[in-house]
C-alpha cells in the first residue's frame, strides 16, 4: 500500500473499517434477542396477518445462521491483522501486492529468461530474420506496445506508424533499440507569439504545406519562408528534420499529429509534446532486444 501524505487517512480508513465490523456485530446481536426462550413461550407478532390466522412472528435468527455471521466477523478481524487493510498498517505477515508481483516475475524470469537471453548475443538484423524470434517479438509487442501503436503497429494520431520508413529519431536497428530501452521525449515549442500571432502561424503553415507539395497560398508561403528561419535550428533549412533532436521531416506527407491545415496550425502555434516511456527497467534488455528486432523487421518488410 502506498504511503499516505497524512496520518489522518490511516485513522479515517481504520475507524470506518473497524466501525463497520463492530456495527455488524451489534446488528447480529440485536437481531438475535429472545432466541433462547421456552418453546411454549408466546412469541410477539409483527402485527401482519394474512388469511385470518397467518401471522408474521418476531422470531430471532436461527443459532446456526447467527454463528455464520459471527464467523465472518472473526474472519474479517483475522484478515485485517494479517494483511494490509487499515491504512499504513502492513499486516503481521508483511504481504504486499508488489512483493507478490515480484515473486511471480522472478519465477517467470527463471523459467522463460533463457529463451530470451539466447537472442541477446545475436545481431539485431539477424534476430529480425528469425521466424521464432519474430513470433516472440510479436507477442511482446501486442502485450506492451499495442495500446499506443495499435495491434497492427500502424499507430494513431500522436503515436508513430512503425511499419513505414519515416522515423523521428532514426530507424536503424540499434537506434530503435535505444528508443525502446531509454525512451524519448519530443517537444515542439509554441510559436504563436514569436511568429507575431495567428497571421504569422498561418503564413508558416502555408510554407510548411508547400514543402510537401500540398495545396497552399503562394503569397502566404513566401511570407512564411522568411519566418521559417526561426525553425531551421530543429527542422533544418530545407525542412528535412533532424533525427538527433527528433525533429520531423516536413517535406514528406507523413504527419504525426494530423495533416489538415488546422492540425498543422495547432502544432506550430500551440506546440506539441510527446513521450515514449523507457522500457529498460521494466522489460530488461533481452526482451527489448527481441522487440527492437521485431519492429525493425516490420519497417523493412
Amino acid at each position: 500500500m502506498a504511503d499516505f501524505t497524512s496520518s489522518f487517512w490511516t485513522w479515517f480508513i481504520s475507524i470506518i473499517t473497524l466501525g463497520g465490523i463492530l456495527g455488524c456485530y451489534a446488528l447480529v446481536r440485536w437481531m438475535s434477542t429472545g432466541s433462547s426462550g421456552p418453546k411454549d413461550e408466546t412469541v410477539e407478532t409483527m402485527g401482519h396477518i394474512w388469511d385470518e390466522d397467518l401471522a408474521e412472528l418476531n422470531n430471532p435468527l436461527p443459532t446456526w445462521w447467527r454463528n455464520l455471521f459471527y464467523a465472518t466477523i472473526v474472519f474479517a478481524l483475522g484478515y485485517l491483522a494479517l494483511y494490509p487493510g487499515l491504512g499504513e498498517f502492513k499486516g503481521l505477515l508483511g504481504w504486499s501486492a508488489i512483493n507478490q508481483y515480484q515473486d511471480e516475475m522472478d519465477i517467470a524470469d527463471a523459467r522463460y529468461g533463457p529463451l530470451f537471453d539466447k537472442y541477446l548475443t545475436q545481431d539485431l538484423v539477424t534476430v529480425s530474420e528469425d521466424p521464432t524470434a519474430g513470433r516472440m517479438g510479436e507477442r511482446l509487442f501486442v502485450t506492451y506496445c499495442s495500446q499506443c501503436h495499435g495491434s497492427d503497429a500502424r499507430g494513431a494520431r500522436g503515436f508513430p506508424n512503425l511499419r513505414d520508413d519515416d522515423w523521428l529519431w532514426g530507424g536503424d536497428a540499434e537506434t530503435i533499440k535505444q528508443t525502446i530501452m531509454h525512451g524519448r521525449t519530443g517537444v515542439m515549442p509554441a510559436w504563436e507569439l514569436p511568429l507575431g500571432g495567428t497571421e504569422g502561424v498561418a503564413d508558416v503553415t502555408d510554407y510548411v504545406l508547400s514543402l510537401s507539395g500540398r495545396k497552399h497560398d503562394a503569397e502566404a508561403a513566401l511570407r512564411g519562408k522568411g519566418k521559417f528561419m526561426m525553425c531551421i535550428g530543429c527542422h533544418g533549412i530545407e525542412g528535412t528534420g533532424n533525427p538527433i533532436l527528433g525533429a520531423a521531416n516536413l517535406t514528406d506527407r507523413i504527419w504525426l499529429h494530423g495533416s489538415t491545415r488546422l492540425r498543422i496550425e495547432q502544432s506550430i502555434g500551440q506546440g506539441r509534446q510527446g513521450q515514449m516511456p523507457a522500457h529498460a527497467d521494466f522489460l530488461g534488455e533481452a526482451k527489448v532486444h527481441l522487440l527492437a528486432a521485431y519492429i525493425y523487421g516490420l519497417s523493412e518488410n
